[in-house]
């Protein structure tokens, strides 16, 4: 599908229109609400989660509580392609001073989508019964590094926008307006506005403070969280920093979030 930017550009960018449309792509801008009464099914940024009775508390292997960061209940989301459009996904990590990204651990430096420190739950056919959840979390305790601060509800709007400088094809597609940014930083502040790169995201491009991380398949951004500071909640990555999961394309179609790719950078 063709799309169009709906705004002028100036004359540096203009000429290169067509290639700049040509990257575009559909995400969810994600922003945060002061609500109170957020449900336990409901979308939200921290708080405590949908489970069903039975279901077992999501730990690290040494037995260590997770904390929910994120739950999306796709029932709220508008469609996007791909992803799913029903059915709560959660994001949970743990609470430690690297959030959950576990440089230390071998196996997640040849493996950076294993989920030892963070997990991925998804939850196909949520059953919305209170008698059959799991209401009582006084097992958990308070966490001490945890980069969200509060709860709130989630507002969800469709967007478009091309390509992020930050994402690893950048170069590839639109490598000579990446000249015009050495010498006009005017030019890149245009381009930034334009690609909406900042902010919280389903699909899209993705932004990061430092290098583009992936290095394996997982190539879709499922999601993404930034530093976020105002009176509905409080979240921040380290140094004003943001954090990502990506996904592998055929992975996400067939709804299977045991191979997520976790990041987060800062200055």
């Amino acid at each position: 599908m063709n799309y169009k930017l709906e705004c002028s550009l100036s004359p540096e960018l203009e000429k290169y229109r067509d290639r700049i449309e040509a990257t575009i792509k559909p995400y969810i801008e994600i922003q945060t609400q002061n609500n109170d009464d957020v449900n336990w099914w409901q979308s939200k940024f921290g708080g405590l989660p949908y489970l069903p009775k039975g279901f077992e508390y999501p730990k690290t292997p040494d037995g260590k509580y997770l904390f929910l960061l994120a739950q999306i209940n796709f029932s709220e989301v508008p469609p996007l392609d791909g992803f799913p459009d029903r059915g709560i996904l959660q994001f949970y990590i743990a609470d430690d001073d690297l959030y959950g990204l576990d440089l230390g651990n071998s196996a997640n430096v040849d493996n950076p989508a294993l989920e030892d420190r963070f997990k991925i739950i998804y939850f196909p056919q949520p059953d919305f019964t209170v008698e059959n959840m799991i209401t009582n979390y006084d097992f958990l305790p308070e966490p001490e590094y945890f980069p969200v601060h509060g709860c709130c509800g989630l507002q969800f709007t469709k967007k478009y926008a091309p390509i992020s400088t930050s994402d690893r094809q950048f170069t590839q597609l639109l490598g000579e307006i990446d000249e015009f940014f050495t010498t006009a930083r005017k030019i890149y502040l245009e381009y930034q506005e334009i690609s909406s790169f900042r902010g919280h995201k389903i699909g899209g491009y993705p932004d990061f403070t430092q290098d583009h991380p992936r290095c394996h398949k997982a190539d879709i951004l499922l999601f993404q969280m930034d530093t976020d500071r105002d009176e509905t909640v409080y979240i921040m990555w380290g140094d004003t920093g943001i954090g990502n999961f990506f996904i592998d394309e055929s992975a996400l179609r067939q709804l299977d979030f045991s191979e997520v790719l976790y990041n987060w950078d800062c200055a």
